[in-house]
């Protein structure tokens, strides 16, 4: 997997082998689970502060906040995954490359709860730092290879955002916010147009090589690492009581509302995500199409496990509705994630998905009226359970689906 005759790395081949996610990016994901934590809490405190319970709009500010840091955590793991699937993860440079992604996002953790006000710089340097020396360290280790320009261009983008970042970092709350989220924007933008430079040119992420089957595991391990997240956060909200019947049943929906999210992922389309890459005409580009769903996916993960988190601090009370939106747009939004990953693999899309995320919008307006627990229940028992029931019985007695991705 390298230039044999001079030391340097090279990207693996399209058909090579796949090989499993190392023990080092597990370890890299472990961080993670830390900060998607952080992430929980931060939200958690935005929404139960007075401003946000009795000011909606206070609570749609924090949640911009929060999916704004959300959206740079997932920048640097996407970064690093795309990194070891297509250079070998045993080399010292990639190795390098993982271990500071990892101290940066530990760093990012820490910085969460208080990144728009005394942590704001913490949190802007690890990110800076860790988007910055992944190409930086791969154009050295490249050496002549061609893709070294692509690892120039992105090193120069992240270096101007990582001023916007920077200095964002050093201003009052909401200039902060305009800056950092302008620099996301360009950073995203940049990822969509291959990464392009005056003077330096753009790439065509179709004809990127890519380790398929391996980046399809690392997605399937960061959802995982997000659907853990929500089994802590449970856990955690119930162990500090009280240990009352109607909080039990709130923890009870939750670990129910988290087997169903994961029976519905890996329904069949979760399992053969890295069949669909290999067989697809572009696999760098499914790469990329999958690497969008699991966002959404995560996304609507992490919402779900904050609004249960309220639930069971709060299992009788009606529900605000930033709370409410929670509890019901998180399952909806994992929903819509969903069905477009089982248009990437399958190239279509089951009705019971979009019918169910049609139901939860409908029954918004009359468990506005109704204690949390109904809209739990009617979350978990009803809608989740509907789809899980409709995928079962379409895969009952069929041989197994094959892929047959669009792209």
């Amino acid at each position: 997997m390298g230039f044999r005759a001079t030391g340097h790395l090279e990207p693996v081949p399209a058909a090579a082998a796949p090989g499993r996610a190392t023990f080092l990016e597990l370890f890299f994901d472990l961080a993670y689970v830390f900060a998607l934590t952080r992430i929980s809490a931060r939200t958690f405190e935005d929404l139960t502060g007075p401003p946000a319970r009795e000011q909606s709009w206070a609570a749609v500010t924090g949640g911009g906040k929060t999916l704004l840091l959300l959206l740079a955590l997932w920048s640097v793991w996407q970064g690093t995954a795309w990194t070891t699937s297509r250079y070998d993860p045993y080399k010292i440079p990639l190795q390098t490359v993982v271990l500071t992604a990892l101290v940066c996002g530990m760093v990012m953790g820490v910085a969460i709860p208080r990144a728009f006000s005394k942590a704001g710089l913490m949190f802007a340097v690890a990110y800076v730092v860790a988007q910055v020396s992944r190409p930086v360290i791969l154009s050295l280790a490249l050496g002549p290879h061609p893709y070294r320009r692509l690892k120039v261009r992105m090193a120069v983008i992240f270096a101007v955002t990582g001023v916007l970042w920077i200095g964002g970092a050093m201003l009052p709350t909401n200039p902060q916010v305009l800056l950092w989220a302008a620099a996301l924007a360009i950073e995203y933008l940049a990822a969509r147009c291959g990464w392009p430079v005056p003077g330096l040119g753009r790439s065509t992420i179709s004809k990127w090589e890519i380790a398929g089957e391996h980046l399809a595991e690392r997605y399937q391990q960061f959802f995982l690492v997000a659907l853990g997240e929500t089994i802590l956060v449970a856990g955690f909200a119930y162990s500090r009581g009280p240990y009352e019947s109607w909080h039990a049943w709130a923890f009870g929906l939750a670990l129910a509302t988290s087997i169903l999210l994961w029976r519905i992922y890996v329904q069949r389309a979760g399992r053969i995500l890295g069949e669909a890459v290999m067989k697809a005409r572009h696999p760098a580009t499914i790469g990329r199409s999958a690497a969008d769903t699991h966002l959404v996916m995560v996304v609507g993960l992490s919402a779900t496990a904050i609004g249960y988190e309220l639930l069971i601090d709060h299992p009788v009370e009606r529900f605000p509705v930033a709370w409410l939106a929670l509890v019901l747009g998180g399952p909806a939004l994992f929903l819509a994630g969903r069905s477009r990953f089982e248009y990437e693999v399958f190239s279509r899309v089951s009705p019971s998905r979009w019918i169910a995320i049609l139901v939860l919008v409908a029954a918004a307006v009359p468990l506005r009226y109704l204690p949390g627990l109904a809209a739990a229940a009617a979350v978990a028992v009803l809608v989740l359970g509907a789809v899980a029931v409709a995928d079962a019985r379409r895969a009952r007695g069929a041989p197994p689906e094959p892929a047959a991705p669009p792209f």
